[in-house]
């Protein structure tokens, strides 16, 4: 048995060195400097993923868009290369169709996530691109980002917001998007639906008027299928002149002290309450 043992051991010393990987002790250290948050923003799977990439020069530290200004400046320092530039995202919903604005036409009383409403005839929401209300964007943020207000719609805390992308997988309405935090001009609808069948469901949908379109710099927004688009390779051109003659406030100005800014023609929302269901 001592016999034994001695061969043994032998063997697990020489396997050791044959297949010892080296592994950059700054890992460790720059894997410290990071937020721990392991959310998925820089496109690796975690925190330690990144750090791997940041030491091996095949990201830059900056691509954490999670990481405060000075820590991302730590790690650059400490790894002797620049930091780099990316800005930081946010999760922006293409809704405002709250209950107090979009009819609801029938009681829903399936099972209480999205998904699962969106195979039963939407959950009884009129409006076929909107959304569902039930929160499964809430559930999957782990970093409490996102609430739901008292009109069944989801509020993203950008403060909170990591860019994760969860919420973007699990809405089955898709309508999440990840954009840069500096980009203002937004539309907050996906109804494809013609002018008076769209407010016959929402009153804040757009109806494809193009008004926005006719003020903004050619090419900047486009109509498709009844909806405003924008191309966001000319965010640059943008100013909230172009959204003023919006006459339901479906494209907004992104205030990063208001919010989202509806333009001056807008119909106000005084009512209070959810609307009637049917």
């Amino acid at each position: 048995m001592a016999a034994l043992g001695i061969i043994l051991a032998a063997v697990l010393a020489v396997a050791n060195k044959k297949l010892y990987v080296y592994e950059d002790p700054r890992i460790d250290q720059v894997e410290d400097m990071l937020p721990g948050a392991n959310c998925g923003a820089c496109g690796q799977a975690g925190c330690r993923a990144f750090a791997e990439k940041v030491v091996a020069g095949e990201l830059s530290p900056s691509q954490c868009t999670v990481n405060s200004p000075e820590m991302t400046q730590a790690i650059a320092s400490f790894l002797g290369v620049e930091a780099g530039e990316q800005e930081r995202k946010v999760a922006r919903l293409a809704c405002a169709g709250g209950r107090h604005v979009a009819r609801v036409r029938a009681r829903y009383e399936g099972l209480k996530t999205c998904r699962a409403a969106a195979l039963v005839s939407g959950g009884g929401m009129g409006c076929a691109w909107g959304c569902l209300g039930l929160g499964d964007c809430m559930e999957v943020c782990d970093f409490g980002a996102i609430t739901m207000d008292e009109f069944g719609l989801p509020v993203v805390d950008p403060e909170k917001c990591t860019a994760c992308g969860a919420c973007v997988e699990v809405c089955p309405r898709g309508l999440f998007t990840l954009l840069p935090e500096s980009y203002r001009l937004w539309v907050a609808c996906k109804n494809q639906a013609k002018g008076g069948d769209a407010l016959a469901e929402c009153e804040v949908a757009c109806t494809g008027c193009g008004l926005c379109v006719a003020d903004a710099p050619p090419g900047l927004i486009q109509l498709n299928n009844n909806l405003a688009v924008i191309d966001y390779s000319r965010i640059d051109e943008a100013t909230p002149e172009i959204i003023q003659r919006c006459p339901t406030g479906a494209i907004v100005w992104l205030d990063p002290e208001k919010g989202a800014v509806k333009g001056a023609a807008a119909t106000k929302v005084l009512r209070k309450t959810p609307l009637p269901i049917g």
